[in-house]
């Protein structure tokens, strides 16, 4: 099966009941999953401003800066200075969070998985590399920065676009730039196409 392109320019922006910023879904698994019944869920955030992040019973959470001047964010009284670009940081969604801007708006990746039955893992690529998903696993890559070609679709990707390999699909991604790939394991059923 070939990768499922996932186009920025696709993504319907929604805006946090907080007022505090902008989400737009990159891919969820199962397709159509809401907050409440997703295994995964990837999205890219406009962060406009500092506050306080929603609470996710049972999930944990990997969040990466993608642009700006990085935020402080402290999980249970417990603060993580976050001022660098494609650096993962994982915590509990259902600790309390709070985000402090370190100097204006910032965009994130952030993956969200359920822990009863899903893991997640964020790597930052710089050159070329594999994309072999298990059995009943997804890998999702998306361009940070740069470009990426498919070579095996032959389809090139641009800033904060995606692909989703599901299952077994194998390919090697060309990266001209940086590229965020999220292995996501321990899926249940078969994966979405």
């Amino acid at each position: 099966m070939p990768p499922r392109i996932l186009r920025s320019s696709e993504r319907t922006p929604t805006p946090w009941k907080n007022g505090g910023g902008v989400t737009s879904e990159v891919a969820v698994h199962p397709q159509g999953a809401g907050p409440d019944d997703f295994a995964w869920r990837v999205s890219v955030a406009d962060v406009a401003h500092s506050g306080p992040f929603s609470t996710f019973d049972g999930v944990d959470r990997i969040i990466t800066v993608v642009d700006g001047p990085g935020m402080a964010l402290t999980v249970d009284g417990t603060t993580h200075v976050a001022d660098a670009p494609y650096e993962p940081f994982a915590f509990p969604g259902d600790a309390v969070a709070e985000c402090r801007l370190l100097g204006g708006p910032i965009v994130d990746l952030n993956v969200m998985v359920r822990r009863a039955g899903t893991t997640a893992r964020v790597r930052i690529v710089r050159s070329h590399t594999a994309v072999r998903p298990g059995t009943g696993s997804h890998v999702l890559a998306i361009v940070l920065e740069g470009t990426a070609l498919l070579h095996g679709a032959s389809v090139r990707l641009g800033r904060l676009d995606a692909a989703l390999f599901p299952g077994e699909d194998r390919d090697t991604v060309g990266v001209d730039g940086v590229l965020a790939v999220v292995d996501l394991a321990g899926l249940a059923g078969p994966p979405d196409h």
